[in-house]
């Protein structure tokens, strides 16, 4: 008849399997609110990362990352940022965030929402890194306890 009920919900019945293209399927989230400092080009973890297992090889998944207590003050540097799925960068964003042209404190806040198509059913990890823009200037991510977040949601393929 095509109603959904509780009963169905709590049996069973309705599984992910039976949900249409395009339906969310689960998702995961995770904060993250030690700060974490580089002075280097090299890209390093920024302590924010969720794992997700997909239902199914098909399924989508749609990332939001948003990166807080993002701080720059010395020297004229930026925060570089890079998306990765488990050990592969999938995304690059924020080049120059709180590039300023001279030395001043900044601190400002940057996200990005991805949707990937990891095309397997074992666990996937998602993490954010970053790296100084200026070799040997120091930016800090999650500086003055900020809280920063990703989360992880299952589309149905």
């Amino acid at each position: 008849d095509g109603v959904v009920t509780a009963a169905d919900l709590a049996s069973g019945a309705i599984t992910s399997a039976a949900l249409p293209t395009d339906s969310v399927l689960q998702v995961v989230n995770a904060t993250y609110s030690t700060g974490t400092s580089s002075s280097s080009n090299v890209f390093i973890d920024t302590g924010l990362a969720a794992t997700i297992t997909p239902t199914s090889a098909t399924s989508k998944i749609l990332i939001f990352a948003n990166m807080s207590g993002c701080e720059k003050s010395t020297n004229n540097t930026y925060h570089l940022f890079q998306l990765f799925r488990d050990s592969t960068s999938i995304l690059s964003f924020e080049s120059q965030l709180n590039y300023t042209g001279n030395s001043s404190r900044t601190t400002a806040s940057s996200g990005t929402n991805y949707l990937d198509s990891p095309s397997t059913t074992s666990a996937v990890t998602y993490k954010v890194q970053f790296a100084s823009g200026s070799n040997n200037a120091v930016v800090i991510v999650q500086a003055s306890g900020g809280h920063s977040t990703i989360t992880l949601m299952e589309i149905a393929g």
